[in-house]
């Protein structure tokens, strides 16, 4: 796996996020509502021989599917194709690396877990999960409830822990979500509690408004990503009630 850099940015101290396919699609949701929110460019992407062999189209222009984009503060890594669980410690140690070089001073992970009454909540809940002291400091001081115990798999449980090595704190969001369905309301509770966070203002009006369009423009992606979930899941279903208990 390579990760390479499609424009030199100069980077000021930035905050790192990370929104991959998994549970409702809420990080992939999420991250491309802030993308397009904040007009980001692409600044790299990821290869690896072992994801499949497909490009995405946009504006009539081909693009890698798995791709960071950013400004001089912000970074954010998406992805719109399922992360091969094969490339997944991989995908984790090449992404923190270069987070690291690029000096960044927190990333946060956004995701969802499911619920099985997520139908009756109207607004759902986000819990979080820190790497080091400093990033648990940062939750309580922003009031976010701080899970305490509990069980992580996929991609931001590696990156949080890859981060450790470097020192770096790292946060992990983790919304009230459908597990096989896409839930924008869940990627809106995410991007609301990251504002907190880092201090922006990324609106999530439009995000709400047009959650059936968006559902159906992730169908397929879900889809996808199900076998992806099963198999991080499976080994490990009768641990994740403790979780979120």
């Amino acid at each position: 796996m390579k990760l390479v850099e499609d424009l030199q940015m100069s980077f000021k101290s930035p905050i790192a996020v990370e929104g991959l396919p998994d549970i409702g699609l809420v990080g992939t949701i999420a991250a491309s509502h802030i993308i397009e929110q904040l007009n980001l460019k692409q600044v790299a992407h990821l290869e690896s021989d072992e994801f499949p062999p497909v490009m995405v189209l946009h504006g009539g222009v081909i693009k890698n599917p798995v791709s960071i984009y950013g400004n001089d503060k912000l970074i954010v890594l998406t992805s719109e194709i399922p992360i091969p669980v094969i490339t997944i410690y991989d995908t984790a140690r090449v992404i923190t690396r270069w987070f690291k070089d690029k000096g960044i001073t927190l990333e946060v992970s956004l995701s969802g877990f499911p619920i099985q009454d997520r139908v009756n909540i109207i607004e759902p809940k986000v819990y979080a999960v820190a790497n080091n002291k400093e990033s648990k400091d940062i939750l309580n001081k922003k009031e976010i409830e701080v899970m305490e115990e509990g069980f992580l798999s996929g991609a931001y449980a590696l990156i949080l822990k890859e981060l450790i090595k470097y020192d770096l704190p790292a946060i992990a969001l983790l919304s009230q979500s459908f597990l096989k369905y896409p839930d924008p309301a869940a990627a809106a509770a995410v991007i609301l509690a990251l504002n907190k966070i880092a201090g922006m203002d990324i609106g999530v009006k439009n995000l709400l408004e047009k959650g059936d369009e968006i559902r159906i423009k992730a169908r397929d992606l879900m889809r996808q990503s199900e076998g992806t979930i099963g198999d991080m899941l499976k080994p490990v279903e009768q641990t994740i009630p403790i979780m979120y208990r």
